[in-house]
């Protein structure tokens, strides 16, 4: 049975852990905001690139591009959004677990022969794909990692689109976790190259009927010239999904080891006053046992 002085001990000891936990979870939250900041200003440079993209496939002008282009994959690119940092909970556990999934899809959709290059993005997803490597996989770190600017995220784009156009790679996905809300993440496979145009389309209602639009240069010149650029917007979206869910899950992590601490702490405080009452107790005992005697 413990003795008051270790009774003391932990609850000085778990008491110091819930105020840990408890400024961990305001820093998280800080920069939870921060990051879903961010991500509210990358929306309207996107909608209006999305826009251009519209108004160009609403003509009657044909327009094309490289990197709409299907061929049959061969080799698939992965880029994985993970974190630099732990203490996330299951976040990267949950990406990991998406990855394998979509890759089991890859191979029953482009056959078993598929050769497979992961790009995870920060140090807890390499850690964890490279035990991948083999077997048709290879793994090659991204260039990025989770604080990354958007200059070095648009010359890792930029190196992606490069890759493509020279078909060293026929198919590159995202896999990354999609933020709803502090509560809410969800691990999700992303297309970024072919770009599709059921991708540009989709969640717009601004494909309007074909408007007398008179383009300088050319449709076709402008789409490819502008399409690069979409692609850029879907990965610096991508990037900061990722960071806002990174840290949405921080705060869970944090607020959930804070609620245990608060509870542990809870029970040793009683379980120390009872242990407290009952020395009173036989001291009390033992007093009165003694005044008898006498």
């Amino acid at each position: 049975m413990a003795t008051l002085r270790e009774l003391k001990g932990r609850i000085s000891s778990v008491g110091s852990t819930e105020k840990i936990t408890g400024a961990m979870k305001m820093i998280s939250s800080a920069k939870l905001h921060k990051a879903q900041a961010a991500l509210q200003r990358l929306v309207p440079y996107r909608e209006q690139i999305q826009t251009i993209l519209l108004h160009l496939l609403s003509t009657d002008a044909e327009v094309s591009s490289e990197l709409t282009q299907e061929r049959e994959v061969k080799h698939i690119t992965a880029i994985v959004m993970g974190s630099d940092d732990g203490l996330c909970g299951a976040f990267n556990i949950q990406i990991l677990k998406h990855l394998l999934q979509s890759i089991t899809q890859w191979r029953d959709s482009y056959g078993r022969d598929v050769a497979i290059t992961l790009r995870p993005v920060g140090r807890k997803m390499i850690a964890a794909t490279t035990k991948l490597a083999g077997n048709g996989i290879t793994v090659e770190p991204a260039t990025i990692n989770t604080r990354s600017d958007i200059e070095a995220i648009r010359q890792f784009t930029s190196g992606i689109v490069e890759s493509f156009e020279k078909g060293a790679t026929d198919l590159v996905a995202a896999v990354y976790t999609r933020f709803y809300s502090t509560s809410r993440q969800r691990p999700l496979t992303a297309a970024l190259l072919p770009v599709k145009v059921d991708s540009i389309v989709e969640g717009s209602d601004k494909l309007a009927a074909n408007r007398p639009y008179l383009f300088e240069p050319d449709a076709g010149t402008i789409f490819r010239t502008v399409l690069p650029q979409f692609v850029l917007s879907s990965m610096q979206e991508i990037h900061g999904q990722a960071s806002a869910s990174e840290q949405a899950a921080r705060v869970m992590a944090m607020q959930s080891a804070n609620d245990n601490a608060k509870d542990l702490l809870d029970e040793l405080q009683l379980e120390y006053n009872k242990l407290r009452q009952q020395g009173i107790t036989t001291e009390l005992l033992d007093i009165l046992g003694g005044q008898k005697r006498e």
